[in-house]
């Protein structure tokens, strides 16, 4: 026998396929990971724009008028969302609002965030995570 230097073929397949089987095992969690942050951080967002509402409950007794079709982030300028996979609207009068977020883009549509000025928070139509917030 000679003294070669390297791997054999049949040792770089072996090592080839543990690695495809560990990627196919961390993949579809990694990606659960993903969505799960991403839920998390829509919620926060529509968290943070219920602040926004309260805030201005606290200084004129009344919650601000917002248009179904309104720019939040115009009207409330101190609130910009985190969560890029989710598109927020939010209706006021002067004794109520409700925000909905909703969900965009691959494996989001059809998840809903509803949350309404009583603090009632819900969250369906999610692959995970449906519920309160």
């Amino acid at each position: 026998m000679r003294n070669s230097k390297g791997f054999s073929l049949i040792e770089l397949l072996v090592g080839i396929s543990i690695v495809a089987i560990l990627a196919a095992i961390a993949v579809p969690s990694y990606s659960s990971f993903v969505f799960s942050g991403e839920l998390k951080t829509a919620q926060s967002d529509a968290k943070a724009l219920a602040l926004q509402f309260e805030n201005r409950y606290q200084r004129a007794l009344a919650y601000p008028v917002v248009a179904a079709n309104a720019v939040l982030t115009t009207t409330f300028s101190g609130w910009s969302p985190a969560s890029k996979k989710f598109t927020f609207s939010a209706v006021g009068t002067a004794t109520a609002y409700t925000i909905t977020v909703s969900g965009s883009g691959s494996g989001y549509t059809g998840c809903t965030i509803v949350l309404v000025e009583s603090g009632t928070c819900t969250v369906s139509g999610c692959s995970k995570g449906n519920g309160s917030c």
